[in-house]
């Protein structure tokens, strides 16, 4: 894997901005606000597994929500106090990359939390892909569906 200070050269200016600025993206204009696939989405710096497709759910918010990550121990919250708000800010643990933010008015069924997070943020593996991108470990996270 490359260093990390070459692999910020090759973000777009949007994902730069989110991730080392904790900059938000527009609502509604994100690559994967309406995306549907069956994969996992990992951290666009440093490629670490977040969340996967199955726990990805229509919050209507304008940003792609997730009820849960893959491993809670990928995530790092911090207490935000940003634009006159009090919000729970999410970040990778390994790059550090800023995410978004998670609020606790996602579905009850799924552990009540809406992680509310930037497609700038992300990048993501088709699940046909994922033993050929280094993820085959996160199969087990799709048993539950037929294919």
């Amino acid at each position: 894997m490359k260093p990390k200070e070459e692999r910020l050269k090759e973000l777009t200016p949007v994902q730069f901005e989110v991730t080392q600025n904790s900059a938000t993206e527009r609502p509604f204009t994100g690559e994967y606000y309406n995306h549907h696939e069956v994969g996992l989405y990992v951290d666009i710096v440093s490629g670490e597994p977040l969340f996967t497709s199955l726990d990805k759910f229509d919050s209507g918010c304008g940003w792609p929500s997730f009820t849960k990550p893959v491993d809670g121990g990928a995530l790092c919250e911090r207490h935000d106090t940003s634009h006159s708000m009090v919000r729970t800010e999410v970040r990778s643990r390994e790059a550090d990359s800023h995410l978004g933010h998670v609020f606790p008015d996602g579905p009850k069924a799924a552990g009540g939390l809406r992680y509310c997070i930037n497609s700038a943020a992300l990048r993501f593996v088709p699940f046909d892909e994922l033993e050929k991108q280094g993820y085959g470990e996160y199969k087990r996270c799709f048993e539950r569906l037929d294919r």
